[in-house]
């Protein structure tokens, strides 16, 4: 497979700020994470069209003090039933940035995808505001950081968990040169009280202004407990700024036991690994095997288990296509690893030509696939 060429057009900050508009589908939510404008269109300046749905006063999320924000990452809050959304970089009705990560709250969700998202609640306490300690384009005690940017949110045990990269460069207008990820380090923050106030784990995994370039620990997703007890984790490159040219798209897969995670003993994993002749589960510290050969153009991503179906979403760096695709197992069979992935049609979404994951194109979060996926 030949990669189209990597588009630098694709901005976090730029799509956002120039109050991007998108219609509203099915699972979509607000923000540059999913109002992306395809390459042409960057390059133009137009942004898609649609429904306005940025600094638009007197929306529900205008309401919660949320002008505009990046990502809006949907997670279960399992305590009470409703819903939270992440955002990364905000603003507010006035311009106002409001430091990265924000959330917003849904009372009730319609999984039919009938009823748009209205938001009812911001976290903290009422009104949009950071989530995190921490002060942009300081050097809060690791390096200078310009901004942590959420990858993913998932609640069980009566706390709430928001993995994170800390960015240097590359956000915005940023240039990246070839070969960087741009990243400080990665790290997971903590909520007792479900998302009021937030701990960070002392454990970091260092990125590349912290020697460690292109880590395959630079973003998460949570797929969630599944029926064995285990918290399985996805995991790839950090490359929310959609110029990380030495990405590939390489996923790789480990599990927690619940009660380790909680407690920060991250060394307690166990890796999905391929060892020539089939799959295990290492727990001697034999590095993930990366689930898919390089050579794709996942740039932000999600993995989730939807009612016993491992969905897989991502925001395709090339072409500005949202895509998902499914697997009835969150560790496929065979005795070989997958097969790698082939465009077709082009320009529209990528697709797999393994037997165990289903392509299909959706409107959907980039970040959580919530409603039942689109196979075929």
């Amino acid at each position: 497979m030949t990669d189209l060429p990597h588009n630098p057009g694709f901005t976090r900050r730029g799509v956002l700020r120039t109050g991007a508009a998108a219609a509203l589908g099915a699972g979509f939510t607000l923000g540059s994470g999913l109002l992306r404008a395809t390459p042409a269109e960057a390059v133009n300046g137009v942004g898609q069209t649609g429904a306005p749905l940025c600094q638009q006063p007197g929306d529900s999320a205008s309401a919660q003090g949320l002008g505009s924000g990046d990502l809006g990452i949907p997670y279960l809050r399992g305590h009470d039933g409703t819903w939270g959304y992440v955002f990364g970089d905000s603003f507010d009705d006035n311009g106002t940035y409001l430091p990265s990560p924000t959330m917003l709250n849904q009372a009730g969700f319609d999984s039919s995808g009938s009823a748009p998202i209205s938001f009812t609640y911001a976290m903290p306490n009422g009104q949009a505001a950071s989530l995190f300690d921490y002060t942009p384009n300081q050097d809060n005690g690791y390096g200078v950081e310009k901004t942590r940017i959420p990858n993913d949110c998932i609640e069980f045990g009566g706390r709430t968990y928001i993995q994170y990269t800390s960015v240097v460069t590359g956000i915005g207008p940023d240039d990246l040169p070839a070969g960087d990820d741009g990243s400080l380090m990665s790290g997971i923050a903590y909520s007792d009280d479900y998302g009021v106030t937030w701990t960070d784990y002392a454990y970091h995994w260092d990125g590349q202004y912290r020697g460690v370039n292109q880590s395959m620990y630079g973003m998460w997703s949570f797929a969630g407990i599944d029926a064995d007890g285990w918290l399985y984790v996805y995991s790839k490159r950090w490359n929310g700024s959609h110029k990380n040219t030495a990405d590939q798209g390489a996923i790789q897969l480990f599990r927690f036991n619940p009660d380790d995670f909680r407690a920060g003993n991250f060394g307690a994993q166990q890796n999905w690994v391929y060892n020539g002749s089939g799959w295990y589960w290492a727990t001697d510290g034999t590095p993930p095997t990366p689930l898919f050969p390089p050579g794709n153009n996942i740039g932000e991503f999600s993995v989730k288990n939807i009612n016993g179906t491992y969905c897989m979403s991502w925001f395709d760096v090339t072409d500005g296509s949202i895509c998902t695709r499914t697997a009835p197992a969150r560790t496929p069979p065979g005795p070989t690893r997958p097969r790698r992935w082939s465009r077709t049609p082009p320009g529209r979404s990528t697709t797999w030509a393994g037997r165990n994951w289903t392509a299909s194109t959706a409107a959907t979060s980039t970040r959580a696939a919530r409603a039942p996926p689109h196979s075929r």
